[in-house]
């Protein structure tokens, strides 16, 4: 696995994680469905999440990458496979994730 096959699970667990948040008999749908919202209103907060998995997990990304902080701390980590096999080196994370979260991989 390379860098970009990594942060694409992460992103597929991204999308896993919004499509979940309506999946009947989730937790986090039991209190959506709680609130009431109309469709538009669902249809924002639907927005709203996805930008804060987008968010939350480009920087966790870049936290390993070492091109941000994690909690207040920045350096590089290189990220392993089991086997001991390098998945990504310093900068490879930061590539595959703008590509990703950023600039609509996924959509291609």
């Amino acid at each position: 696995m390379n860098a970009d096959a990594f942060v694409a699970k992460w992103y597929a667990e991204k999308e896993q994680l919004l499509a979940a948040a309506w999946t009947p008999g989730t937790e986090l749908a039991a209190r959506i469905t709680a609130m009431a919202l109309s469709p538009m209103q669902a249809r924002q907060l639907r927005d709203v999440l996805d930008v804060l998995a987008t968010d939350a997990m480009y920087t966790l990304l870049l936290g390993l990458d070492g091109s941000a902080a994690l909690g207040g701390d920045q350096r590089h980590y290189t990220v392993l496979d089991e086997d001991g096999s390098v998945i990504a080196d310093e900068g490879d994370l930061e590539a595959a994730a703008h590509a990703w979260f950023h600039e609509g991989r996924a959509a291609r």
